[in-house]
């Protein structure tokens, strides 16, 4: 997904027109849900809320998303490039400026989650995992999120810099990969997939998929625990946020219901912490680079509280009510 420049200016003036919900009434209208999302974004979801709850104009729409065989020109190094960060005591950023990678190391290896667009894998994750100290051998897995190519344009070249790392995708978004014939980076191979409530293990550490259909049909999110500062962190992980404004109301019926399964999920495991892929979402760059500078005794700043995780998923469900209104009339 190609990040916008929405106009704060614009954006403040929308804004603006929007009634706050009553936290006793559930919202039924547009300006009810966007009331309502307003309130639970907080200063911890603005990019969020703006994101989902404000319409794209109708001429940039299409290039909100990149399908899964997109290419492009590469921007320049400068707008993209980022340092890798060390987050927690197992957790690596390893990503750009907009758009997140992670490495996750336990003691029988390490887990890869996101693959970048195809210009920027090699100069973030694998030199990344250089400059971090971490061998990218022992990297046994790579999981995408989903099949579009600014998180997954370097999955070929991963697969084959590190030949015994396993590829994961959800089914439909395999599918989507095997039937390209132009993918960003080169089609990998196909591997594994990921299904739902499927554990992926390096030994003590692990990530748990969670299937959430919305934002592509093969959408993986992640549940995981990290060690921070030797205490666990619970991670919520959602694979896939931006939705279209011009869809039908069956498609944003099931992105929201898929929202409020990943939410039941976060919620049993425990999660405080929430992670995207795309920084507008999480503030990721920024949080990362905080959390490797952070002073001894300082909390990470990935961790919201289980508050913070509950009212990202609200901003989400509530924009996404908004705008199958405005979309369908229902």
């Amino acid at each position: 997904m190609k990040s916008l420049t929405i106009s704060i200016v614009a954006a403040t003036a929308l804004v603006a027109t929007i009634g706050i919900a009553s936290a006793q009434t559930p919202p039924t209208t547009v300006d009810g849900y966007l009331g309502a999302a307003k309130i639970a974004a907080g200063t911890d979801w603005a990019g969020t809320f703006l994101r989902l709850c404000i319409p794209v104009p109708s001429g940039l729409q299409a290039a909100a998303a990149p399908a899964a065989g997109a290419s492009r020109r590469p921007p320049a190094r400068e707008t993209w490039h980022a340092e890798p960060a060390k987050v927690a005591d197992n957790l690596y950023f390893v990503g750009t400026k907009i758009h997140s990678a992670w490495a996750i190391v336990g003691n029988q290896g390490i887990i890869i989650i996101e693959a970048l667009y195809d210009y920027a894998a090699k100069d973030e994750i694998l030199d990344g995992l250089k400059k971090l100290g971490l061998d990218k051998n022992k990297v046994k897995y790579v999981i995408l999120s989903h099949a579009h190519a600014d998180h997954d344009g370097g999955a070929k070249l991963l697969q084959d810099e590190i030949p015994g790392a396993h590829l994961i995708y959800g089914a439909e978004d395999w599918g989507a990969v095997d039937k390209s014939t132009n993918h960003a980076g080169g089609k990998p191979k196909h591997d594994t997939v990921g299904t739902d409530g499927m554990k992926v293990s390096v030994g003590d550490a692990s990530v748990q998929i969670v299937t959430m259909p919305g934002h592509t049909p093969g959408t993986l999110s992640y549940l995981f625990e990290v060690r921070d500062n030797g205490k666990p962190l619970r991670v919520a992980y959602v694979g896939g946020t931006a939705i279209p404004f011009n869809a039908s109301a069956a498609y944003y019926d099931g992105y929201i219901a898929s929202s409020k399964r990943m939410a039941r999920a976060a919620a049993d495991y425990g999660a405080t912490a929430l992670m995207s892929n795309h920084s507008e979402f999480d503030d990721a760059f920024f949080k990362a680079h905080s959390a490797a500078n952070r002073q001894t005794g300082e909390p990470n700043p990935f961790d919201v509280g289980a508050d913070g995780v509950a009212r990202y998923f609200s901003v989400v469900q509530n924009c996404a009510a908004a705008t199958k209104i405005r979309a369908t009339g229902q």
